[in-house]
């Protein structure tokens, strides 16, 4: 199971980001929730908590949680699946 979710950044930049089955189980250990619960019963929090977990497994940041956070504008689900981009 993946999830794709797009980031936009305080810069004005934006970035497609996959959660894979990694990032899934981490979010489901920090929280206590099941991720199939994101559709119907989701926070921000959970969404953000999830697109920073994967950015930093594929070193995509090496920024804390908190500190990533303080650049990122919004943050939604993406159709797109960045791995597909060539």
């Amino acid at each position: 199971m993946k999830i794709n979710l797009q980031v936009q950044f305080e810069d004005g930049t934006s970035k497609e980001i996959t959660a894979n089955a990694a990032d899934l189980v981490a979010f489901e250990d920090k929280f206590n929730v099941s991720v199939s619960r994101l559709g119907s019963e989701g926070k921000l929090g959970h969404l953000l908590f999830l697109a920073w977990h994967a950015e930093k497994r594929s070193k995509g940041t090496d920024k804390p949680y908190e500190a990533w956070l303080e650049g990122v504008s919004s943050i939604g689900d993406s159709d797109e699946d960045p791995k597909s981009k060539a």
